[in-house]
């Protein structure tokens, strides 16, 4: 008995404190300012605040404020674009390269990776333009009758995905667009783009099922208003064998300026040069 009562002389007290919350009554606060107000001057009455209202504005300044009080620090502004990793290349997706031993997605005249996220395929791509740059994805190594992905640059300065389909040396832009969850920039006199394509499709001739393996069309250019116009070089680069999205390798094709000493004819020229300077002449 004597606890229960201590307990709500207690509980008594919580309450008059304005412990949880519990403001007082009007009564009792009227009676406390009737003397004084909060300046000093007599018969000052502060009126009621509403409890709720109150705790809630507290509540959402507390949001804003550490254990310590102080503001918590502002976030960075997230970058609209982020960069392509040529770290993961080889390991958590595969990437081809085109140029100067040693490039990267930045460097390399042309860049591509891709790896499998669920059912889709998600494609990067990278050339150095002011234009487009495409793959395609083509059964016998030549342009024509080819699936094809391009990232154009537009005149508003949108870099944007879009679907063509080779029609002999022609690219025609096809109205049906498999891309997804696309993004692009142009930067540095780059053009870069990031975009999902699903793994399976309908029996389309115009689409192909990316989980066969399929030569790589590589191919950049300028662009007027948005449309692509011809290639930068007259023999765009292709895949040496079938690329399969389920094999992540790190490929390297050196351009036409690193290709000169890897010819057959000029290493044996190479050769013969040697072997005479070392014998001297007769």
């Amino acid at each position: 008995m004597i606890f229960l009562r201590r307990l709500v002389q207690l509980l008594a007290l919580v309450v008059q404190s304005g412990w949880w919350g519990v403001a007082p009554s009007p009564t009792d606060e009227g009676a406390l300012r009737s003397g004084h107000g909060e300046h000093g001057e007599p018969g000052h009455q502060e009126p009621h605040k509403d409890t709720y209202s109150t705790f809630a504005s507290e509540f959402l300044e507390s949001r804003h404020l550490s254990d310590d009080g102080y503001p918590f620090p502002t976030a960075p502004p997230v970058d609209p674009f982020a960069r392509i990793k040529v770290v993961d290349c080889g390991v958590t997706k595969g990437c081809i390269r085109y140029g100067k031993p040693g490039c990267d997605a930045e460097t390399c005249d042309y860049f591509l990776s891709y790896r499998r996220i669920g059912t889709d395929v998600e494609y990067e791509m990278s050339a150095d333009t002011d234009g487009w740059v495409a793959v395609g994805f083509s059964s016998d190594k030549k342009m024509g009758g080819d699936d094809v992905m391009g990232c154009v640059h537009d005149d508003n300065g949108r870099v944007r995905i879009h679907h063509f389909y080779n029609v002999g040396q022609w690219a025609k832009e096809i109205k049906r667009n498999p891309a997804r969850d696309e993004e692009g920039i142009f930067d540095n006199n780059r053009v870069t783009c990031r975009f999902k394509r699903p793994l399976y499709v309908p029996r389309e001739e115009t689409l192909v099922d990316l989980h066969l393996s399929w030569y790589y069309l590589f191919a950049w250019g300028p662009a007027i208003q948005g449309s692509i116009t011809r290639h930068d070089i007259d023999n765009p680069p292709v895949s040496d064998r079938m690329v399969s999205i389920y094999k992540y390798e790190d490929l390297f094709m050196p351009s036409t300026a690193y290709q000169t000493f890897n010819s057959p004819l000029c290493l044996l020229l190479i050769v013969a040069l040697t072997f005479y300077l070392l014998m001297g002449t007769p």
